[in-house]
Formats: C-alpha cells, structure tokens, sequence
C-alpha cells in the first residue's frame, strides 16, 4: 500500500484532482470528513474540546455546533492552537486506522489522503509522497469568489492565513497545476497516478 497526500491552497482544484484519482482507482479520505467524525460524540476529540471551550458550544442535539466553535477560536489564535492540538492527533490517529483497513483488504492500493493544512499540522510525515495542487492566485480568488455565500474580504483573509503556495511546493513530490484547462489537469493527474501506481507495485 502507498499512501500519497494531497493538499494545496484554497479553491486550487484539490476536490477536482482527488475526484480524478478515485475515478482512476484510488481510495480517498478526507481530512476534513475525519474532523467531523472526531468531533462528533463519542468520537476521539469531542470530551477533550468541551472540557477546553466548555459545553456553551453544543447543539440542541448535543454535537459540537462549529459555527459557535469557530466564533469563539478564530479571532483568538492561542485558542486556534489548543482545537489544533486537540483534534489534529485525533485525526491522524483515526487516519492510520483507515490506512490500515485499505493495507490490509488491498496490499497494492493507493490511498490518497487529502488535507487543506497537510503540511501546517505535520501530518505530511504520514504519506510516502505529497502531491500538491497550484494555480494562479488570482485564479484562486476568482474560484472561491463562485461558492455559495462568498465575500471578497472573508477568501482573502482566510488566504492571508494560509501557508503560501511557494512554501507548500518545497514539500512537493509531484506538483499539479490547474491555471490550465480541466485536460490539462486530468493529463498530470494520470501522470502522477501512473508514477504512484508503479511505486506501489
């Protein structure tokens, strides 16, 4: 089994590239998919972030309401650090566990594992190679700009706090670049998972 992440900057094409990879024959797991699921109850996180940020952010159903979560740690970047080292661990753990299942039932398989903040919370230290996904940033802007409810000032601070592209592509095995068009994209992807396809042999 060879475990590949992927990650990149925001609105960079990553759900495009990982959709391409699974159409290819790649497991996928998601990041963000395992936030949700250690936060959730009973899962991994969800007593230590209430023990930490107290049981005023709860739902009327009793889950963790992230929208009250994320007003209270957002503006405060100590707090940012303590959810981080509270549900980062969890989700690696979690990770590993997913990766073992697919190792166990396919020995040759290719796990794609996708995570926006990748290399920031050291969980690149999991994959055996990183592939990262880039374009124009204005591009970048100009995509998140078409999501449902977006804001000029809110996409181009959420950028403001994320690591830059030029770092993220020193950690790069493999980059793929979406400025281009959706062939383009789909033609590096096949490379790529063709070289991840003969690593994995």
């Amino acid at each position: 089994m060879l475990v590949a992440g992927l990650t990149g900057g925001m609105a960079c094409g990553k759900t495009f590239v990982a959709g391409a990879l699974h159409d290819l024959g790649c497991h996928i797991i998601e990041a963000d998919e395992l936030g949700r699921e250690v936060m959730a109850p009973g899962g991994g996180a969800f007593h230590n972030i209430l023990q930490i940020f107290g049981r005023d952010i709860l739902a009327a159903d009793g889950s963790i309401d992230r929208q009250k979560l994320a007003a209270r740690v957002f503006t405060h970047p100590p707090s940012i650090a303590k959810l981080n080292a509270i549900v980062h661990p969890a989700v690696r753990a979690r990770a590993r566990q997913e990766f073992e299942a697919i190792g166990q039932a396919d020995p040759r398989a290719i796990v794609i594992y996708i995570a926006a903040i990748l290399i920031e919370s050291g969980a690149y230290r999991e994959a055996a190679k990183i592939i990262v996904v880039t374009c124009r940033r204005e591009q970048q802007i100009e995509r998140a700009m078409q999501r449902p409810g977006a804001v000029q000032a809110d996409v181009l601070a959420r950028l403001a706090t994320q690591m830059p592209l030029e770092e993220k592509l020193k950690f790069a095995d493999y980059v793929i670049d979406t400025s281009g068009t959706k062939e383009d994209t789909l033609r590096q992807t096949r490379e790529v998972y063709e070289e991840l396809r003969r690593l994995s042999g």
